[in-house]
């Protein structure tokens, strides 16, 4: 068999030349270059027959050299070694050749180049196999978060062309059902001035709702004033409230000043952390709940105020009630509508268009262009998010403002809150353990009292099959 490759078809540094490399330590450095090559090589003569093979082929098609060498490529396609041949293609098309090949069930990329001599005759067939399986399964997953991400950009779209509650209001976005029906009951409650008490932990989105009653309501145009009963001193909140007369105490404004709720007369007030107003004052708001009526303080003369009462706590007032921290009679007052806001995670459909809703809202904010990565999208529909919606919006908010690159990825959350994640998971696990250890207990005893999984399943109240299915799923 005449040679594959000789000194002469090849370039070489001067530095081995200056070093005396002759033609026969030369071939052996082509040997071991071919027998070294990640990728897989074959070699074939004008005739399609085998000549050379290296070891990487092999390992990547699981083919043996024996299998190719000598043989025409013809009847290693008729044998169904490999589904085709690259090699006949090239000699049939004298021009490089790239094919998608079955070797024994893998997926393969190979190309097949013409080697010519001088009168431009075809000598070699020189084969390159890549094992692309690897690459079709990230093909594959690029293509599965691409139909992800369209899912949820078309989500979006829609999302936005529905009539829901987008509006605009600021940062409120409704697409699950749960909240829907909380939606639903607001809009019917907005039209009268029935009080309404709304309910919800911390950062669920309260004061969302409150702005939505306001705007649906026949006050739209009127005052809506917030108050917050847990940020201001206890000894300032009457005056806050209700104002007060000149001279009325040291350091009163000497003009008097009137109070929250004089400024909302006409329109809407909204008493936030209702559940943190102190006892004694309690008292005046139901008497101004009762008659509509208040007295500044140092004042004489009780006045009328029209005014809707919205209120909201994240604490159960229930409990205060029978503790005697809350009045029971206030409590009903107030609680005339409730309005229950469920929890972020009890509401899954609303956290990815929430979450592009505040993504655009801080793009544009600070005129930046981030993007999440869909790993990150399929994360906030798994993450709990304990803070609710204020939490998910600070961690955009925080995304989009830190990440150096405009694709926010896994690497860009907080450590803790993946950390806080994956102890869920492991908590999970550990009750399936601890139920699967309980179960396996118990079959073990009845096993042991009735002898056969007939009496065993006819004391444990399923069938048969179900119970010899559950033993060899324990391992029983």
């Amino acid at each position: 068999m005449e040679r594959l490759f000789t000194s002469e078809d090849i370039f070489i540094s001067e530095d081995m030349t200056k070093n005396g490399v002759n033609k026969t330590e030369l071939e052996h450095i082509l040997v071991s270059i071919f027998q070294s090559s990640y990728d897989g090589i074959y070699v074939s003569d004008n005739k399609g027959v085998g000549i050379m093979v290296n070891q990487a082929y092999s390992r990547i098609t699981d083919v043996q050299s024996h299998e190719l060498l000598g043989k025409s490529m013809k009847t290693v396609v008729e044998t169904g070694v490999v589904s085709e041949s690259v090699t006949m293609k090239v000699l049939d098309e004298r021009t490089p050749q790239t094919i998608i090949q079955i070797v024994k069930g893998k997926e393969l990329l190979v190309t097949g180049n013409p080697v010519f001599n001088q009168n431009g005759e075809i000598t070699y067939v020189v084969t390159n196999v890549r094992d692309i399986s690897d690459l079709n399964n990230i093909k594959t997953e690029l293509y599965q978060s691409k139909l992800l991400t369209e899912r949820y950009m078309s989500e979006i779209k829609e999302f936005e062309k529905r009539e829901l509650i987008h509006m605009h209001l600021d940062g409120i976005v409704a697409q699950s059902q749960e909240i829907m029906k909380v939606f639903h009951l607001a809009k019917k409650v907005a039209k009268v001035d029935s009080t309404v008490l709304i309910l919800g932990e911390s950062g669920v989105g309260k004061e969302g709702i409150v702005n939505y009653l306001h705007q649906e309501s026949d006050r739209a145009d009127k005052p809506l004033i917030k108050v917050n009963c847990a940020a201001i001193p206890e000894h300032l909140l009457e005056s806050e409230l209700f104002g007060y007369e000149k001279g009325a105490f040291t350091g009163a404004n000497s003009n008097g000043k009137p109070g929250l709720f004089e400024q909302a007369n006409g329109g809407t007030i909204f008493l936030d952390e209702i559940g943190d107003m102190p006892i004694d004052l309690q008292v005046k708001l139901l008497r101004v709940l009762q008659e509509f009526e208040i007295r500044r303080v140092g004042g004489r003369k009780s006045f009328k105020i029209d005014v809707r009462v919205i209120s909201a706590t994240n604490m159960n007032l229930e409990e205060m009630v029978d503790k005697r921290d809350f009045r029971r009679d206030l409590y009903y007052r107030l609680n005339i509508v409730p309005i229950k806001v469920p929890p972020l995670r009890e509401r899954k459909a609303d956290i990815v268009p929430l979450g592009f809703y505040f993504l655009n809202k801080y793009n544009i904010k600070y005129r930046l262009n981030k993007q999440f990565h869909p790993e990150v999208i399929r994360y906030f529909e798994e993450y709990l998010w304990p803070g609710n919606v204020r939490e998910l919006e600070n961690l955009i908010e925080r995304l989009v403002v830190t990440t150096d690159h405009d694709e926010i990825t896994m690497k860009d959350l907080p450590p803790g809150m993946c950390q806080n994640n994956e102890s869920r998971k492991s908590e999970k696990g550990k009750l399936k353990e601890i139920i699967a250890n309980i179960e396996r207990k118990i079959i073990k005893e009845h096993m042991e009292e009735s002898k056969t999984t007939r009496r065993a399943a006819k004391e444990l109240g399923i069938s048969q099959s179900a119970l010899v299915k559950k033993m060899q799923k324990l391992g029983l």
